[in-house]
């Protein structure tokens, strides 16, 4: 749910990736919040969102494998409303998928280039505003496959395990600056990317809220909304200390190998377990 406040009042923001799906959501969650919003994307569908939302949003057509692209979707936010305060790199393709072996170099390049060197290019253009402007914040859209094997496609993962680290390092030159800068790593969202993969096509949201539903950690698949009420924290004052932060909003996928062995079943009366093996029951309370 997209809560209307003044959080983001006079502040301006750049969402790549911003047509659908998380970056819609960082959109109109900050434009809920009183935010200028340029909608970067290479989908026409922005040109809708942006419609919708009206005043205080303009949206580019913007191909993050090309640096010229965000350079001018950085500049549209400056010349149209002052300044940038919250740079979000969110456009990100599943891209090639199947085995190592066989995958095609061609779509390897062009994974890495959506997914990894759009990233820097976002932070090299957000960098050049934020620098001189003394205040910022970039936030980077990562993933479960930066960190876990067998999660990913192989090159994606390999583009947003990058994404960390160029997270992190460029996290270290900007806070003398003022600027912050984070990564989120969303679980399995309901999206039209996500649709694709496990339901019947891009349009199927309700398949695909159904099939991550069935195999949630935490009762219900992740929506959208619950992405971007993250990525809202790490771009307000109320994360004024947090920067260089991995910040997983996946119902702990990537911080909880599972549910605990060791708190039902066999143990769920407690138990210590000392040398060699031996055990003793614990009687009565502590």
């Amino acid at each position: 749910m997209i809560r209307s406040g003044n959080r983001f009042e006079g502040r301006v923001g750049v969402v790549t990736g911003g047509a659908s799906g998380i970056g819609e959501a960082v959109v109109r969650a900050l434009h809920a919040e009183g935010a200028s919003v340029v909608v970067a994307d290479v989908q026409e569908a922005g040109h809708a969102l942006a419609a919708e939302l009206g005043d205080r949003i303009r949206f580019l057509r913007t191909d993050v494998t090309a640096e010229s692209d965000i350079e001018s979707a950085v500049d549209l936010a400056v010349e149209a409303f002052g300044r940038l305060d919250v740079m979000f790199n969110n456009a990100g393709v599943m891209g090639t998928l199947g085995p190592i072996d066989r995958t095609p170099m061609s779509e390897a390049d062009l994974t890495l280039a959506v997914n990894l060197r759009g990233v820097l290019c976002g932070f090299k253009h957000a960098a050049r505003v934020m620098k001189p402007q003394g205040s910022g914040v970039i936030i980077s859209t990562a993933s479960p496959a930066a960190v876990l094997g067998g999660v990913g496609p192989h090159v994606y993962s390999a583009a947003k395990a990058a994404v960390v680290g160029l997270s992190n390092s460029v996290a270290a030159e900007l806070r003398p600056f003022g600027v912050r800068v984070n990564t989120v790593i969303p679980g399995a969202v309901v999206s039209p990317m996500t649709a694709a993969v496990v339901a019947d096509g891009a349009d199927d949201l309700a398949g695909a809220t159904a099939t991550l539903g069935d195999s949630a950690l935490m009762g219900r698949a992740i929506t959208p909304e619950d992405v971007a009420a993250g990525v809202l924290f790490l771009a307000s004052d109320e994360a004024a200390f947090v920067t260089g932060v991995t910040f997983p909003i996946d119902a702990g996928m990537t911080g909880i190998a599972g549910r605990s062995p060791y708190t039902s079943g066999r143990y769920e009366q407690p138990v210590t377990l000392l040398e060699a093996g031996r055990t003793t029951a614990v009687t009565g309370r502590s």
